[in-house]
C-alpha cells in the first residue's frame, strides 16, 4: 500500500466520526437485518446448500436445516463485525456511507455485541446438533473473514480480496462436513470455484467504484497498480477459473448437464472479461466493469444451480 493511502487511511481513523442519531424504533430491525449483509448471504447460503446436497450420504431434513441455518447466521454475524470495524471507512464510500453504522442509526457496540453473540450461537449450535467438524470450519470461516481479511488484509494490501477470498469459498465445504463429517474432493473443487472466481468478481467491482476506494484509502488492485494491471491480472484469474469449473465433471460428482453449462456459462465470463481488458476507457473501469460485475454474480449462482440440477438430472459424461 502507498504511503498517500496509509496516511489517507490512518486520517480517518482519526477522524471520521458517523452521525449518532438515534433511529426511530421502527428502524431498528431493518438496520440490524442490514448489518448481516442479507444480498451477500443469499449466495453463501446458497452455495453451502448445493454443498450439503452434493456430498455423498444422507442428512435428516431437521439437521440440514439445522446446519443452513447456522451457516447462515454465521455468514451475517462476520457480516456485522466486518461493518463494525468498517465504519470509519464506510463512511468515506458512496455506496456504504448510508449503512447504520456510519449514518448514526445504530451503535457501533451494539453491533459488535449482536455480531460476536451470533457467531458464538451459530458454531456453539452447529457442533451440538449437526457435527464437530463442520462446527470447526465455520469457525474457521468466520475467524478467517473478521480477523484475515477485514483487520489484517483489507487495509494493508491490493491482495486482500485475493487471499481473504479464502472465508468466501468455505460455506459449501462446511456443508458438505455437515452431511460427511470431513472434506471430500468434491468440497475442494466446490472451494476452488468460488476461490477463484472471487477476484475477477471483486476486482470488477473495485474498477467501477475506483473513487470510493481511493476515497477511502482502501488499497484495492486499481488503486495501487492501476487500471490496466487490474484487468490484466482479471484474464489471469479467469483462465484459471473456467477449467476449474470442470473438475466436478472430471472427478465424477456431476455429468453432462453441468458440463454443458459450464460450458456455456464460462464462455460468457470469458467474453465479459475480454470486453473488460479491450474496454479504451481507463476512467473508472470504463464501460464494460459493471456489466461483468453482474454477469459474476449470475454466473456463480448459475454454476451452483447446473450443479444442483446436475445431481438430480444426472446424465454421465463417459
Amino acid at each position: 500500500m502507498s504511503k498517500q493511502a496509509t496516511g489517507t487511511a490512518e486520517k480517518f481513523d482519526a477522524s471520521a466520526k458517523p452521525r449518532v442519531d438515534r433511529p426511530e424504533p421502527r428502524f431498528r430491525v431493518a438496520d440490524y437485518a442490514v448489518l448481516l449483509k442479507p444480498r451477500v448471504m443469499s449466495l453463501v447460503v446458497f452455495t453451502a446448500f448445493v454443498g450439503l446436497f452434493l456430498a455423498p450420504g444422507t442428512l435428516d431434513i431437521w439437521t440440514a436445516t439445522i446446519a443452513i441455518l447456522c451457516i447462515s447466521i454465521g455468514a451475517g454475524a462476520s457480516g456485522a463485525i466486518n461493518m463494525w470495524y468498517d465504519r470509519d471507512i464506510d463512511l468515506h464510500m458512496l455506496r456504504t456511507k448510508n449503512r447504520p453504522l456510519p449514518a448514526g442509526r445504530l451503535n457501533p457496540k451494539e453491533a459488535l455485541i449482536f455480531g460476536a453473540t451470533l457467531s458464538i450461537g451459530s458454531v456453539v449450535i452447529m457442533g451440538y446438533l449437526v457435527n464437530s467438524a463442520a462446527a470447526g470450519l465455520l469457525a474457521l470461516t468466520i475467524f478467517y473473514y473478521v480477523f484475515i481479511y477485514t483487520v489484517w488484509l483489507k487495509r494493508r494490501t491490493p491482495q486482500n480480496i485475493v487471499i481473504g477470498g479464502a472465508s468466501g469459498a468455505l460455506p459449501p465445504v462446511i456443508g458438505w462436513a455437515a452431511v460427511t463429517g470431513d472434506v471430500g474432493l468434491g468440497a475442494i473443487a466446490l472451494f476452488a470455484i468460488i476461490f477463484l472466481w472471487t477476484p475477477p468478481h471483486s476486482w470488477a467491482l473495485a474498477l467501477f467504484r475506483k473513487g470510493d476506494y481511493e476515497a477511502a484509502g482502501v488499497p484495492m488492485m486499481p488503486v495501487v497498480a492501476g487500471i490496466r494491471e487490474t484487468k490484466r491480472q482479471m484474464l489471469i484469474y479467469t483462465a484459471l477459473l473456467i477449467p476449474v469449473t470442470f473438475a466436478p465433471v472430471l472427478i465424477g460428482m456431476s455429468g453432462a448437464l453441468y458440463g454443458i453449462a459450464a460450458v456455456l456459462l464460462g464462455a460468457g465470463f470469458a467474453r465479459h472479461a475480454w470486453r473488460v481488458w479491450k474496454d479504451p476507457v481507463e476512467i473508472e473501469g470504463g464501460h464494460a466493469a459493471k456489466p461483468m460485475f453482474l454477469y459474476s454474480i449470475l454466473y456463480l449462482f448459475a454454476v451452483f444451480l447446473g450443479l444442483l440440477a446436475d445431481r438430480l438430472l444426472f446424465i454421465p459424461v463417459f
